[in-house]
C-alpha cells in the first residue's frame, strides 16, 4: 500500500477541505485496506460498507453545499463493539448478545455522527471488555498489526489494531483498568483515557460503573484532541457525567511545553516493575526529549503500584460480578472461559471488601493530588515490556501481562492519562510512555503528548502488512 492510504484525521480534514479527496474516495480507500488485510488482523467484527458509502456521498453533497458540520466531517471512524449502534448489531464480542440490535446510538457515537464522521463498522473487543484474548468466543481475537503472532492488548483490541493497520483514522475504545492505554502501548498508537465523567458512557455496555471511561484511540495525539472536541461534554443520560467547562482541545495543543513542571514517577519505572531494558531505555530517551523541549522534570513519589492495582482489582471484580451475576448463574456456558474466570473472581469479594476498597481509593486519590501539587503533568511507564505473543496470553492464569502494565493509579483516580509511542524494540514492536495529569486537565496532558510526538520520528513508521 502507498503511504497516502495511511490517513490521519488531521490530514484527511485538510485534504477534504482543499478538495484533494472526497469522503467517498476516502471511505473506498479504507474499505479496500480492510478487505486486503483484516483477514490477518481480525480488527473488525462487522464492516458497514453500504451504510458508510451512503453516508460518504451525503457528506460530499453537504460539503459541496457549504454545510460541512465541522473538523470531522466526512472522516471514517469505527467503534469498539460495546458502543451501541441503532439498527446495527452490538455484541460485546459475546455469544450472549449475538442477536442484540439496539434501537439507539450511544451518546459518544451519536456525537461523532452529528460532527459528520462516518461509521465504518464495529471493532473486536475482549468479551464484555473484561480482557482476553479468547479462542473459544464467537469471533477470533484481534491480532497486532506489527506482528500478528503478538497480542494487541485489551480490551479495546480491535480499536488498537484498526488504527495501527491504517484501516480507519478514528476509533473509540473504553478503559476500566487500562483498556485504552494497553492496546495503544502494544499497537504503537495514541490512546487517551479522558478524565472520569468527561465523556458520556450512555449507551455503552458497562464493565465496572465507577471505573469505566470512554475515549479516543488514534494514530496521533492531534487526532485524539479532534475526537475529544466532538465527544466531550455533559450528558444527563450518564449519572457520572460531569458538567464542567471544557476548552477546545485541538487549539490547546499549540504553544509547546517550555517552562512546564512535569513529574516523573520513577518508583513505578524502577521499583515496582522489572522492566524490559529496551522499554526502560525508551522511557529515559523520552524524558530527555521533554527536557530538551524546555520542561522541568521533577522526580515524584507515589504509593507502590501494587497498592493501586489491588484496590482497582477489588472494585472492578465486585462491580463486574454484580452486572453479570444472573447470567453467570443461568448461562455460564455462553461465556468464553477467560471471561468466566475473571468475572467469577467477583463472587469472592464481600461487601466489606468492596467498601474498604472504596475507602482505600479515596486515600490513594488524596495521595495522587498531593503528588501533583505544583506540577503541570506527570510522566511514567505505560507498559514495561513489548507486546507478548497472543498464545502466551491465552493460557491460564490469564493475568501474566498485568505484571508489566503500569496503569492502575490513573484508573483509580479517574485522572486523564495518555499512552504515546516512544519507539520500537529491536524486534520491531512498539514501546511507549504514559502522560497523566490532574482531573479535567486533559488539555495539558494532550499538549505534552503532542509536543513529544512532534519532536520524535515515531509517527513516520507503520507496520508492513
Amino acid at each position: 500500500m502507498t503511504a497516502e492510504t495511511f490517513w490521519t484525521a488531521a490530514a484527511a480534514r485538510k485534504a477534504l477541505a482543499a478538495g484533494k479527496i472526497t469522503s467517498a474516495a476516502l471511505v473506498e480507500q479504507c474499505l479496500a485496506r480492510i478487505e486486503a488485510h483484516d483477514g490477518k488482523v481480525n480488527a473488525f467484527l462487522l464492516v458497514t460498507a453500504d451504510e458508510a458509502r451512503k453516508a460518504a456521498r451525503a457528506a460530499d453533497r453537504a460539503r459541496k453545499a457549504g454545510k460541512a458540520k465541522g473538523p470531522l466531517h466526512g472522516i471514517p471512524f469505527a467503534l469498539k463493539d460495546i458502543y451501541e449502534t441503532a439498527g446495527i448489531r452490538t455484541t460485546a464480542h459475546s455469544r450472549l448478545l449475538l442477536d442484540h440490535v439496539p434501537k439507539a446510538d450511544s451518546t459518544a457515537g451519536a456525537k461523532l455522527k452529528a460532527a459528520g464522521a462516518i461509521l465504518m463498522g464495529k471493532l473486536a473487543t475482549h468479551e464484555f471488555a473484561t480482557g482476553g484474548p479468547a479462542f473459544d468466543g464467537p469471533f477470533p481475537p484481534a491480532r497486532n498489526p506489527w506482528n500478528t503472532a503478538h497480542f494487541t492488548g485489551g480490551s479495546s483490541s480491535g480499536s488498537g489494531a484498526a488504527i495501527a493497520a491504517g484501516f480507519v483514522p478514528l476509533t473509540l475504545g473504553s478503559d476500566t483498568s487500562g483498556s485504552i492505554r494497553g492496546p495503544s502501548a502494544f499497537c504503537g498508537i495514541a490512546g487517551h483515557k479522558p478524565t472520569y465523567g468527561l465523556v458520556s458512557r450512555a449507551g455503552v455496555i458497562p464493565l465496572a460503573n465507577s471505573l469505566d471511561h470512554c475515549g479516543p484511540m488514534c494514530w496521533t495525539v492531534e487526532d485524539c484532541a479532534l475526537m475529544l472536541d466532538a465527544i466531550a461534554g455533559h450528558d444527563p443520560a450518564d449519572p457520572a457525567s460531569a458538567d464542567v467547562k471544557r476548552p477546545n482541545y485541538s487549539r490547546s495543543l499549540a504553544g509547546g511545553i517550555k517552562g512546564m513542571r512535569i513529574g516523573v514517577a520513577r518508583g513505578i519505572i524502577e521499583r515496582d516493575f522489572e522492566g524490559d531494558p529496551e522499554c526502560l531505555a525508551a522511557i529515559e530517551a523520552a524524558l530527555k526529549v521533554l527536557g530538551k523541549l524546555g520542561a522541568r522534570l521533577v522526580d515524584i513519589e507515589l504509593p507502590p503500584h501494587a497498592d493501586w492495582d489491588a484496590c482497582v482489582r477489588v472494585i472492578l471484580y465486585a462491580e463486574a460480578y454484580a452486572i453479570h451475576e444472573r447470567d453467570l448463574a443461568e448461562r455460564p456456558h455462553l461465556y468464553a472461559a477467560i471471561t468466566r474466570t475473571r468475572l467469577m473472581a467477583g463472587a469472592a469479594v464481600s461487601g466489606a471488601d468492596y467498601v474498604q476498597a472504596l475507602r482505600w481509593r479515596r486515600e490513594l486519590c488524596k495521595t495522587y493530588m498531593k503528588a501533583m501539587t505544583g506540577l503541570d503533568a506527570m510522566v511514567t511507564a505505560c507498559s514495561l515490556a513489548p507486546a507478548p505473543t497472543i498464545e502466551e496470553m491465552a493460557k491460564p492464569p490469564f493475568f501474566s501481562v498485568r505484571g508489566k502494565l503500569a496503569m492502575a493509579p490513573f484508573s483509580a483516580t479517574g485522572a486523564p492519562a495518555l499512552s504515546v509511542c516512544a519507539g520500537y524494540s529491536s524486534s520491531g514492536l512498539p514501546l511507549s510512555i504514559q502522560i497523566a495529569g490532574r482531573p479535567f486537565e486533559d488539555a495539558t496532558v494532550l499538549r505534552v503528548g503532542h509536543a513529544y510526538e512532534q519532536a520524535t520520528p515515531w509517527r513516520e513508521r507503520r507496520p508492513a502488512l
